[in-house]
């Protein structure tokens, strides 16, 4: 939180404490939504609900919309049935979609049925989308006009739209409402009034379906520099567009939602503020964690039988295998789990992406070899039980099985994202903690054998 935040939530604070309604009112009147909603996350719901009693509606509406899910949920529990009708009655039709369907269903229909009907069957049908879609977060008012009308006409037809959004272009459907491009309003304001809207439309206008997936949207924006695109049904009908500014939401959602995923944890746990479901949702990702490292355990124990000295030897450098192989392993996926993310078109090509990272591996897991070799001589610089070879041996036998562990880790932190993405799963898993110990048991296992059967 910036100074001025910090300021401003210290002067809100101070007002709560003395109970001055009016003065609050009056500061939270010139302040913008989302510092607002920042104090609003930081204090309890006593307060909160002072806070929302001094708003004015509108601004009661952004703060809602604009705090995390975790405190959206709390004010959906403080505020009465009517205050949230009220609220979201300011709210734009694909911004109330979200909020409901954050709602139990019970909640979601009666809220419906107490709006007028013409905007409930609007939501209704903005809910039936997928919320990771492009339908599911576009926008459904849009300004389209017909080809067969004039400059004037379509002039005209702007000015008697009832729409508060900023606009940039005007849509063009024909007759039966398919869309077949864009005017911008340069040549709106400059062409003659008589001009027909057919000659002025650009036919190569981007556009995204309202089934693509947001992380698709994202991308399209990102490679043609886009500040607003329509959104297209099944049928190429125009059912709404999507803003640069929603598009920048997404990427923060896909980014954290990447992270969490890395990290072993999930975004469901922020949408509620208990420690106990926050702490179920990590335990359902560390126990098949804990799982695998017993598997590790189990292959060590396997090999427990071979020569004491030689063993104890091995185990030592256990960590380190299995924290080099890891973590190379890590490196390749998360690469290319990026390149996938961005769509950029080379990474979505397995051989270019296989013939790049095989090569880096091979680099990296000759270094490594030799300097762990090199590592293993140094501090094992007493003789073994079979005299001066033995060390030698195990040198040896850990550079090679440090090269091999690399390359097995690396070859599925390379093949894992394509595979989950395939199959339809989130490639940011191959990076996560179930992978990663996947990665360890089998390096493990590997150092183990190839260690024990070069010594032996």
């Amino acid at each position: 939180m910036a100074d001025g935040q910090k300021e401003l939530a210290r002067e809100i604070r101070g007002l709560l404490e003395s109970n001055d309604a009016s003065a609050l009112g009056a500061l939270l009147g010139e302040q913008r939504s989302s510092d607002i909603a920042e104090v609003v996350e930081l204090v309890d719901n006593e307060e909160r609900r002072i806070i929302f009693d001094v708003l004015d509606k509108p601004i009661s509406a952004e703060v809602l919309e604009k705090v995390n899910e975790a405190t959206r949920a709390e004010l959906f529990d403080l505020l009465d049935k009517h205050e949230v009708k009220g609220i979201i009655s300011e709210l734009d039709h694909d911004d109330v979609a979200d909020l409901l369907a954050e709602l139990p269903f019970e909640e979601r229909a009666e809220l419906l049925e107490s709006i007028p009907a013409a905007e409930s069957a609007e939501i209704k049908e903005l809910m039936r989308y997928s919320e990771d879609s492009a339908g599911g977060i576009m926008d459904p008012l849009v300004i389209s006009v017909h080809e067969q009308e004039t400059v004037a006409e379509a002039v005209n037809e702007i000015r008697a739209a009832e729409i508060d959004e900023d606009f940039f272009s005007v849509y063009v459907v024909d007759k039966d409402e398919r869309f077949l491009g864009d005017v911008r309003i340069r040549l709106l304001l400059t062409r003659p009034e008589s001009t027909r809207i057919a000659e002025l439309i650009d036919d190569d206008t981007v556009y995204v379906t309202v089934d693509m997936d947001q992380e698709e949207v994202r991308n399209i924006f990102s490679k043609n520099d886009l500040i607003v695109a329509p959104v297209l049904d099944r049928g190429h009908k125009l059912v709404g567009r999507i803003t640069a500014d929603r598009v920048i939401e997404v990427a923060e959602e896909e980014a954290a939602e990447d992270l969490y995923t890395m990290a072993g944890t999930d975004p469901d746990e922020l949408d509620d503020v208990s420690v106990f479901h926050a702490a179920r949702i990590r335990m359902t990702w560390l126990l098949p964690c804990l799982i695998g490292t017993g598997v590790t355990a189990l292959v060590m124990m396997f090999f427990k039988g071979h020569s004491p000295a030689i063993y104890v030897a091995a185990v030592a450098f256990v960590p380190m295998i299995a924290a080099i192989s890891g973590n190379a392993g890590l490196q390749t996926s998360a690469i290319v789990v990026s390149g996938l993310a961005t769509g950029h078109l080379v990474a979505l090509r397995l051989g270019q992406v296989f013939n790049r990272e095989v090569r880096i591996a091979l680099l990296v897991a000759l270094s490594c070899g030799v300097l762990g070799g090199v590592a293993c001589a140094i501090l094992l610089n007493s003789r073994g039980p079979e005299g001066s070879i033995a060390p030698l041996r195990l040198m040896f036998a850990f550079g090679t099985a440090m090269f091999s562990a690399i390359m097995v880790a690396t070859t599925l932190g390379l093949f894992l994202p394509f595979l989950f993405r395939r199959i339809g799963i989130d490639p940011a898993i191959s990076s996560g903690p179930l992978v990663t110990t996947a990665n360890d048991s089998i390096s493990v296992a590997i150092y183990m054998t190839l260690t024990l059967l070069l010594v032996q």
